[in-house]
């Protein structure tokens, strides 16, 4: 698989601070990647200040530290709740970006429906690390529920897909998140544009990603002008019965039968099973129905490929991990930052 852009210029940073001054036409060679795509990532750095580029060469900027100078070297503990999927794709955004800066992520694993967060993070915490990226359970019901210990935390923290509420003792934290109601509306407005009257939401309500998702549903159908259906619940991995997608799969085609030809699914692993069982019910993706899946992890491994919103996970990750870096060298001098991040929707055959 192709290097993402982040991940190219992480790895000409690395090379750039180990030999403290190179060429552009060595730097392809070394990393392997054409010339001419360095140089556009070379010129994106430099326009970053990030890069200095004299005569053919680039270097760190005057003042910049090299690797494993001044301030580099720090260890960053990250949480997240799983891995294997979605926040794969963060964590490699964040130890991307990290190694750019010269420091370096440890990682722990709190799973969803579980009562370890704290205890993960004081596993952390013995390791030294200079601070943390915390993605703490949530729930639908209590969001960041019991983590009052949040606001009692001895190094600098960044929320990751996560928003502490006004009042608690975390809302002081940095925070980092994917505008998933942005990310609906995305996929809304372009099944408008292709004449859907209706679009059917099918999701989990286990997540704070689903949360927003029904939540971007409802602002983007009355924004849109859509007509609002009811939303079909799906399981969460844990309770998925047998048969799970065949029930899905026949009340999407109950709905179809009543004139609805879209669906939006959250998120990708449970979308990627429906198209052969709707074929089942005579619907065929996409001549029959518009299938539109959300987190982006596998929906272009689905037959057909799905058209899917994609959250800027990896660019959460780094965003992240360069806002933590600022809180250690600046810190109670810099103004909390809570901040958003777009997705994208990829098209792919399942919605045209």
């Amino acid at each position: 698989m192709a290097a993402s852009a982040q991940e190219r210029r992480a790895r000409i940073l690395e090379v750039v601070r180990e030999a403290g001054s190179v060429r552009v036409v060595e730097l392809a060679e070394r990393l392997g990647i054409p010339a001419v795509t360095v140089r556009r990532d070379v010129a994106a750095l430099a326009d970053e200040g990030r890069l200095e580029r004299t005569h053919g060469a680039v270097s760190l900027p005057a003042g910049a530290p090299a690797a494993g100078s001044g301030g580099q070297g720090r260890v960053i503990g990250m949480l997240v709740p799983s891995v294997g999927s979605y926040f794969d794709e963060v964590v490699a955004g964040a130890s991307a970006a990290a190694t750019a800066a010269g420091a370096r992520v440890v990682l722990g694993i709190a799973p969803y429906e579980t009562d370890s967060d704290r205890a993960q993070v004081q596993r952390l915490l013995e390791s030294d690390v200079d601070g943390l990226l915390l993605t703490p359970n949530w729930s639908a019901d209590g969001g960041l529920a019991g983590s009052d210990w949040l606001g009692d935390l001895p190094v600098p923290a960044v929320l990751v897909e996560r928003r502490a509420a006004p009042a608690s003792p975390a809302a002081g934290l940095d925070a980092v998140c994917s505008d998933h109601r942005h990310g609906v509306l995305l996929a809304l407005r372009r099944l408008a544009e292709r004449g859907h009257t209706s679009v059917l939401l099918a999701a989990r309500s286990d997540t704070r990603t689903a949360h927003e998702v029904r939540a971007g549903y409802a602002m983007a159908v009355e924004g849109l002008g859509l007509a609002r259906l009811p939303v079909i619940d799906v399981p969460t991995p844990a309770a998925h019965p047998a048969g799970v997608h065949q029930e899905l799969a026949a009340r999407i085609a109950e709905a179809a039968a009543s004139g609805v030809r879209a669906v939006l699914v959250h998120n990708d692993q449970d979308a990627i099973q429906l198209p052969p069982l709707l074929r089942a019910h005579g619907l065929t993706v996409p001549d029959d129905l518009a299938l539109v899946s959300y987190d982006d992890v596998y929906a272009n491994l689905s037959d057909p490929p799905l058209t899917a919103v994609a959250p800027p996970k990896r660019a959460v990750g780094a965003e992240a991990l360069r806002l933590l870096l600022r809180r250690l060298d600046e810190g109670d001098a810099l103004p909390v930052h809570q901040i958003e991040l777009l997705p994208t929707l990829t098209v792919r055959a399942s919605c045209g």
